[in-house]
């Protein structure tokens, strides 16, 4: 029987079926693999030197970065942070009321922000103004501020969500169900026998001087936000951002540096149950600041942050 020419012949019949989805696996490797290159290609850039938008110059020598921050963490941080407020009461002679108590943290935060201003004025080099330094980085606008406080929000807000949620539902119930394995009181602690929390019960999260401050009047109130929103985020911001990351990230790659400068800033809070938290805090904030070379952006997102932690405080 004649082949007709317009029909294909049964061995071009199995080649076409053959060459179909080698057609559609061609494409769809193609695609995957275009894919593939941008993700790489994205990640790359994460990890470049491009992704950073801080200087190369700064105001410090790099022999003077480690002895500026240990003259501040010791002459200014420690004797202001942790012994201020004991200074305070023993000048009142009394326990000072919540509005004294925390009206006086800012004062304090304040003399150690103008204290830190003044050592690294002394510690930099003669041609930089410091204040003209930091007025710069706060009003830069080399990427968007917006942007990067938008998302620097989102993801400390979400990492933090998502932390809690982890420690509340999978580690914290195992290491009290330990716990009360080895107590030996049913429900009793060891040391005292006084009652002890019992297993998978949430934690209480809340910071009791802190519901003190909130709860006690509008005044106090209002200086409380005062100082965890403006006051606390303008110190810490200046130092460990503004100081710290900006030099370290002269010497190193932005990354590191912004590891380093989040592990001082986490050792620096003097807090070892919240070390962690405080390190991740500084890595989205170090980010941030990388990302814009504006320290106007972590400062934002540091207060939002602070201002969830009031309001959770608040409700809590």
């Amino acid at each position: 029987m004649a082949h007709h020419p317009l029909i294909p012949s049964h061995n071009q019949s199995d080649a076409i079926m053959c060459a179909i989805p080698s057609f559609h696996v061609c494409n769809f490797h193609d695609f995957h693999q275009s894919r593939s290159s941008q993700a790489l290609r994205l990640f790359a850039f994460f990890l470049s030197r491009n992704f950073s938008a801080l200087e190369t110059n700064t105001p410090w020598d790099s022999s003077d970065i480690w002895s500026t921050l240990a003259g501040y963490i010791f002459a200014l941080h420690i004797p202001l942070s942790f012994g201020g407020v004991s200074f305070v009461a023993q000048t009142l002679k009394s326990s000072p009321d919540p509005f004294t108590m925390v009206a006086s943290i800012i004062v304090l935060q304040m003399i150690e922000f103008l204290g830190a201003m003044v050592l690294l004025n002394y510690t930099a080099k003669t041609e930089y103004h410091i204040s003209s330094f930091f007025i710069e980085k706060l009003f830069s606008e080399k990427r968007s501020s917006i942007k990067a406080s938008a998302t620097g929000v989102v993801f400390l807000i979400g990492s933090m969500l998502l932390t809690s949620i982890i420690v509340n539902n999978l580690i914290e119930p195992k290491v009290w169900e330990a716990l009360s394995k080895r107590n030996e009181g049913g429900g009793r602690s060891l040391r005292d026998g006084t009652p002890s929390r019992e297993p998978h019960e949430p934690p209480d999260v809340s910071n009791p001087i802190m519901k003190e401050m909130i709860f006690d009047s509008p005044l106090s109130k209002t200086a409380t936000a005062f100082l965890l929103c403006f006051t606390t985020p303008l110190l810490e911001e200046t130092i460990y951002r503004g100081f710290l990351l900006t030099c370290l990230a002269k010497e190193m790659k932005w990354w590191e540096a912004i590891i380093i400068s989040a592990s001082v800033f986490s050792i620096a809070h003097f807090s070892i149950e919240n070390s962690l938290q405080l390190s991740l805090v500084g890595t989205i904030l170090g980010s941030v600041y990388c990302w814009s070379g504006n320290l106007a952006a972590p400062f934002v997102v540091h207060s939002v942050y602070n201002a969830a932690i009031l309001l959770l405080t608040y409700m809590s």
